[in-house]
């Protein structure tokens, strides 16, 4: 069937390592009062891979997850998009390896680098993808943050997370499913407020380098707090009027899980009911790009999404990117 008049949600999962990391560990190695991170970001644990662990490996648990949700046949699958910060290598691209370790014989493959927002990013494209060829895509975000924090810096040690989730979009005949409305948003005059400082190809590895230059810093937190509120609130305004929604109207509200103190704010801005939160951050952390696709399988598996429910997906990180999406199931 070539072109469809819009997209569903047809399955959901997610995937977490085994190793759960508390507050407590981490508290004591940064010399930090007991509740000291909880009271700041929301967070009681996190899941961090062990040594033998792969970013493909990890995503693909989750759209293993996905894929027996929906039950769709493998070769359906048109296209696998996979939001990563974090790939197995530089090159090649990881997408290829997942769509060979599920035995997805007929799709093309390819990985997006949009770090926090990355999966709203993959949604969009998704969605297009299915409207204009009427063909499933398999969207998976999915992050090893371990291996890229800086354990001496507080500001970023405290917050990051290993996980991975994944949905299936289906074509649909029902035009109140799929994306209903969409802000992208971004502002590179703040580019480095987060970053890896080193390994692309404007600081290529050289002998001599510190180890520190290859993993995480957050140069100012106070000021990613507020840029992140900043974007999330009017981007989420601005998919709800694309969409001809108002925050009554929204049953489920999943922003991206980076400080429970982050969208408290936005819920706030956006006059969202903060009850209609879906909430993950506490028992999960921060994997950037996975949170949302993670927070829509935790949803889902204790409330199954009914027909008809309305959506809003928010984010923002690195870059600065970010956006919002309207979202019918």
């Amino acid at each position: 069937m070539r072109g469809a008049r819009s997209s569903s949600l047809a399955g959901v999962g997610h995937a977490v390592p085994d190793r759960r990391v508390d507050n407590a560990e981490i508290e004591a190695r940064l010399g930090l009062e007991p509740g000291w991170i909880e009271r700041r970001t929301g967070i009681r644990a996190r899941h961090w891979v062990d040594d033998a662990e792969t970013l493909s490996g990890l995503a693909a648990k989750a759209a293993e997850a996905a894929l027996c949700d929906c039950g769709m046949a493998r070769d359906d699958i048109a296209l696998t998009l996979l939001a990563t910060s974090t790939p197995d290598h530089l090159l090649p691209p990881s997408a290829p390896l997942l769509a060979h370790r599920l035995g997805l014989q007929n799709s093309g493959a390819i990985d997006l680098a949009g770090a926090c927002s990355g999966f709203l990013y993959a949604l969009t494209l998704a969605d297009g993808f299915v409207r204009t060829q009427g063909r499933p895509v398999l969207v998976v975000a999915a992050n090893i943050l371990s291996r890229r924090i800086n354990p001496a810096e507080r500001a970023s040690a405290v917050l990051f997370a290993d996980a991975a989730g994944a949905v299936v979009l289906a074509p649909s005949s029902d035009t109140e499913r799929g994306i209903l409305g969409v802000d992208l948003a971004s502002d590179g005059s703040r580019y480095d407020l987060i970053s890896i400082p080193a390994g692309g190809s404007n600081r290529p590895f050289a002998p001599g380098m510190a180890v520190e230059d290859f993993l995480m810093t957050m140069r100012d937190g106070r000021e990613m707090f507020t840029q992140a509120v900043d974007m999330m609130a009017t981007s989420g305004a601005r998919a709800l009027a694309a969409a001809h929604l108002d925050a009554a109207t929204i049953d489920r509200f999943v922003p991206h899980q980076a400080n429970a103190r982050i969208f408290d704010a936005v819920t706030d801005r956006l006059g969202i009911d903060p009850g209609k939160t879906v909430r993950t951050i506490e028992t999960y952390g921060n994997s950037s790009a996975a949170t949302i696709a993670l927070s829509l399988s935790v949803s889902h598996r204790a409330k199954p999404f009914v027909s008809g429910e309305k959506l809003l997906l928010t984010a923002a990180g690195a870059g600065l990117t970010g956006g919002a999406v309207a979202f019918g199931t």
